[in-house]
């Protein structure tokens, strides 16, 4: 299979929001929530059509929770697939993103929901003024290195942040974002993290209960909705305790209607 070359930082590709998933783009839109795939470290390939799909369902059920505020949905169309270094391409994807949603619908409160090395991205991106909060699913981070710069936390002061974790995900190291956690936490108190506890990095055996923890941040973190009270639990409880909370099995039945 052919490898398609970069030009420059984006392969002369550009980034696409999508159309909005699970509802209208000509609905008045209250918030919006940007999913951001899954890549790879390194690669001049284009953006992988499967890591886009494998977030459609979180999408739908976002949209569908969120009806009632006039929450969008949009699945993050990257330039191509790799993170790449110092150019941080997905984060800059992710920004790009934002800084559309802006310029279509005005002041909205946007959340970043990225899985894998698009959880990378979200935390990265957080920095821009719209973005109200981040969900980190089984976010890819690079092993911390004596020699050079931390993975950034400062950007996330201000914002509501949630990373959840498969404890048993062979391809994104579950230690690497408790460490993140523990710094975030320094830099801002609105941090939380849940552990999966026997799931991988597709977070399939406990894939209902992820959803609904999911949707019961992106709303309760964008429309003021009451957090559930794992979730209000978490946020409040000290380190390590609120950077550890288990993932009840189960959780989410009783808060469907």
């Amino acid at each position: 299979m052919a490898h398609h070359a970069l030009v420059g930082p984006g392969g002369g590709r550009q980034p696409r929001l999508g159309r909005s998933v699970g509802g209208s783009d000509a609905t008045a839109v209250g918030g919006v929530v940007l999913l951001l795939p899954d890549g790879a470290p390194e690669s001049a390939r284009r953006a992988s059509p499967l890591h886009r799909a494998a977030l459609l369902p979180l999408a739908r059920r976002l949209a569908r929770a969120g009806r009632e505020e006039g929450l969008a949905a949009h699945v993050v169309r990257y330039r191509g697939r790799g993170w790449n270094g110092a150019d941080a391409l997905l984060a800059q994807d992710a920004r790009w993103a934002v800084a559309e949603v802006v310029r279509r619908h005005g002041d909205v409160p946007v959340c970043l929901v990225g899985h894998g090395m698009g959880g990378r991205a979200a935390l990265r991106a957080a920095g821009h003024a719209a973005v109200a909060s981040v969900l980190a699913l089984a976010p890819w981070l690079p092993e911390e290195d004596v020699a050079a710069e931390p993975e950034p936390v400062r950007q996330l002061a201000g914002r509501q942040v949630m990373i959840v974790h498969g404890t048993t995900d062979a391809a994104a190291h579950p230690d690497l974002s408790y460490r993140l956690a523990v710094r975030a936490k320094k830099a801002n108190r609105s941090t939380c993290r849940f552990e999966v506890h026997s799931d991988g990095h597709a977070l399939r055996q406990h894939h209902d209960e992820v959803l609904s923890l999911a949707a019961d941040f992106v709303l309760g973190s964008l429309f003021d909705r009451p957090y559930s009270r794992p979730v209000t639990d978490a946020f409040a409880a000290p380190p390590p305790l609120g950077l550890r909370m288990p993932l009840a099995a189960g959780f989410g039945r009783s808060l469907r209607p």
